[in-house]
């Protein structure tokens, strides 16, 4: 199928594209290369040129095929400009100049003017293109002859012809037979030809007849073998090396002497080359493509030099970003985790039901005792700060990490002290019977006093115990104190209610407006980085294009197609984690254990071992779930405190990357058996054998600290002291096994 402007067109933008983006001076070979071969694949003539270096009678070839003197001929060097020969009604030239001036004349006397060298034997800089029309059968096929400059004679003329062979299907290289094949001639070849993709090239002898017998037959046999060395790429059955004596075949041809133009080659050659061409027109494709490929090849490579240097930079803009975003994330759902806990913790508590459990009895007997306003300071208010400040700190460590809106105080009021109304006191109850409304400041148990007052604080606590809160009909007959038991523990039942449902209501909206702390903005990208991305992009889609126009024509390439670069979202955009209630006691939630072990696998931080305050007598000790939780505590804080100092170092690495670097570093070998004997106690008093993991290490520790914390002996002096002197071992044992 003859390939024609459709065929190639996508493939023609493919490469002109490339050229544009490449930015490439319009002086360079690439660019002329591009220019070239863009022009030269949606060209529907089949090109014939003729090349070589000066005085090898190149245009008198050409003459001799055409039959005329169309073209410059002289002893000198003449040809200044690329000719195209081209099929016409009659013989015509037409020049175009740098500047648009298109000259058109009848004949080719015009060439004297335009297309030769110079006095100082210089091209003509002026000249654009020269073209010749001719009424030649040959011609008339479609086919194009490119009579070219001399080479080996000025590097522009080199330039020149070294351009237009790119836009060739068919090369004639003509030799001279008393010279045959010099080194420029070679180099030439390779450089120009070979290495371009241009393997259809015929050879052609000139001056043969210059020789003596003898030496022709020489010549004739090194012919031979330069032939046979270049496996050109013609139809089969065609030889790649002829012998035309050109001035001779000239002269035969203008007298119409078919003998003289048999014994010169020329007749032999025309045929052979009309058949070549025959053969070769039809699917030219086969011809160019080979070029387009080494072209592509060049073009690949200038643009990965261009691609490969943005896509690094904005993937390490992009990595440190992810990583930085990356770790505020997880810092944000690490602080949301403390902080959703300890709001449960806190909610949990001001439930109804747990302060009436909990509080009830020991506030009804100090309203009795007329104790109240110490009860609801010393145990009470103690209770709510410590709760209150668990859930504060979580929004300070976020404040102080992201830096956004700042948070309010958790403030948790107390109601007005509950008040009573005394029942009349029956008459055989001691000389005190006023009844009245009585402050809860004025102490029930003073007003009462004696027996009277020592009863009703045993009646609250046996009326509680029994679960007799209501008033019922036998009210009337019970006795005084229980009555007012009854009364203390209904005030205390509605203070304490007040307390829940205002709280509640107070932690709702705290928990809201939590939403606007515990977050951070990823802000646009920098606009340099931005337009470095377009550019990539526009860099990458060329090449991507490229490849998939050269597949479509089956030329194959090394290179594999660039995978779509992520696109950044580059407007400002809040990231807050999912705000949701922990209804569920946080030492039960599955996903806030499995945080907490993924936090201490992470940690390479030790429990210090601080010896608390010495305890009152009346402080129980810790239970077990108490210190898991202040572990909970230690472990989120630690590792917020770890991605702190990662967000301040440039070019830190997540948790991920720095296990995987960890895990794949070669351990450092001991140099001292002092050394080895550390570490070998180490892992002794871990309980671990020699060599174990850094994974095993870290379980190890975390089952020991959770057995020997001090806070767990807190009331036994003798065991709190073993205790610390257990973490200092466990400690050292850790970091050197940490460090090791």
């Amino acid at each position: 199928m003859i390939p024609d402007y459709e065929n190639y067109k996508k493939l023609v933008d493919s490469l002109k594209s490339a050229s544009a983006l490449l930015n490439l001076e319009r002086k360079s070979q690439l660019h002329q290369d591009i220019t070239t071969i863009c022009n030269h694949l949606v060209n529907p003539s089949f090109r014939i040129a003729v090349f070589g270096p000066f005085n090898h009678g190149k245009s008198t070839l050409l003459n001799a095929i055409l039959g005329n003197r169309t073209l410059p001929i002289d002893l000198i060097p003449t040809t200044g400009a690329a000719i195209t020969v081209k099929y016409g009604s009659d013989v015509r030239t037409r020049i175009m100049l740098v500047d648009g001036t298109e000259i058109s004349r009848s004949g080719t006397e015009v060439l004297q003017q335009f297309a030769i060298l110079d006095g100082n034997r210089q091209m003509q800089k002026d000249v654009a293109s020269v073209e010749v029309f001719c009424p030649h059968p040959f011609l008339e096929t479609g086919v194009e002859l490119l009579d070219l400059p001399g080479t080996n004679d000025r590097d522009e003329q080199d330039n020149l012809v070294r351009e237009q062979l790119l836009s060739a299907d068919l090369v004639i290289q003509l030799l001279d037979a008393r010279k045959l094949m010099t080194l420029g001639e070679r180099e030439n070849l390779r450089d120009w030809l070979l290495d371009r993709g241009i393997k259809t090239v015929i050879f052609v002898a000139n001056f043969l007849n210059l020789l003596e017998p003898d030496e022709q037959k020489q010549v004739q046999n090194r012919l031979l073998f330069v032939a046979e060395s270049f496996r050109a790429e013609l139809p089969p059955g065609f030889s790649n090396l002829y012998r035309v004596d050109a001035l001779p075949a000239l002269r035969a041809r203008l007298k119409g002497d078919v003998a003289a133009a048999n014994s010169s080659g020329l007749a032999a050659f025309e045929t052979a080359l009309q058949n070549i061409v025959e053969i070769l027109q039809p699917n030219r494709g086969s011809v160019r493509l080979p070029r387009v490929e080494a072209i592509a090849s060049q073009i690949q490579f200038s643009l990965k030099a261009k691609i490969d240097p943005i896509a690094i930079e904005i993937k390490s803009f992009d990595d440190k970003q992810n990583t930085k975003i990356e770790i505020k994330e997880k810092a944000a759902n690490l602080i949301y985790k403390g902080f959703a806990t300890s709001v449960a913790e806190l909610r949990d508590w001001l439930a109804l039901p747990k302060l009436l459990t909990k509080y009830q009895a020991d506030a009804a007997v100090a309203l009795a005792e007329n104790n109240f306003k110490d009860w609801q300071t010393n145990t009470l208010k103690k209770d709510l700060i410590k709760l209150q400040f668990a859930a504060i700190k979580w929004l300070e460590q976020a404040y102080e990490f992201f830096q956004e809106e700042r948070p309010q105080d958790l403030l948790i009021p107390f109601p007005s002290e509950p008040q009573v109304t005394l029942p009349s006191k029956p008459s055989n109850i001691d000389d005190l019977s006023e009844p009245g409304s009585i402050a809860v400041g004025g102490g029930i148990g003073w007003l009462l006093g004696g027996p009277v007052g020592a009863a009703v604080v045993g009646s609250i606590s046996y009326l509680l115990n029994k679960n007799i809160q209501q008033q019922d009909e036998q009210l009337a007959n019970e006795s005084y104190h229980q009555q007012v038991a009854k009364l203390c523990i209904t005030a205390i039942e509605g203070y304490l209610s007040l307390f829940s449902s205002q709280g509640l209501s107070i932690l709702n909206e705290y928990e809201q407006k939590a939403e606007k702390v515990i977050c951070f903005e990823v802000s646009q990208e920098p606009v340099e980085i931005t337009k470095k991305r377009q550019s990539l992009q526009q860099l990458q889609d060329c090449f991507n294009g490229l490849l998939k126009e050269l597949e479509k024509v089956k030329i194959l390439s090394n290179h594999q197609p660039y995978k779509q670069i992520p696109k950044y979202t580059n407007t400002n955009r809040k990231y807050s984690p999912q705000f949701e209630r922990v209804q569920t006691s946080p030492k039960k939630d599955p996903g806030i254990k499995e945080q907490q072990e993924n936090t201490a696998n992470n940690n390479r931080t030790r429990v210090k071992s601080v010896s608390p305050p010495p305890p009152s007598k009346a402080s129980p000790s810790p239970r077990p779930e108490e210190v898991e939780a202040k572990f909970r505590d230690w472990e989120l804080n630690e590792e917020i405190a770890r991605m702190k100092a990662e967000m301040r170092l440039p070019g830190f690495k997540t948790g991920k990357q720095q296990n995987t670097t960890q895990s794949n570093k070669a351990p450092n070998q001991p140099k001292t058996q002092t050394e080895k004997d550390k570490i070998t106690r180490a892992y002794s008093i871990l309980g671990l054998q020699a060599n174990a993991s850094l994974a095993e290490v870290k379980q190890a520790y975390r089952t020991l600290v959770k057995k020997w914390h001090p806070d767990l002996f807190v009331g036994k002096p003798q065991l709190q002291k073993q205790a610390e002197d257990k973490m200092h071992l466990v400690n050292d044992a850790y970091t050197i096994l940490s460090e090791k």
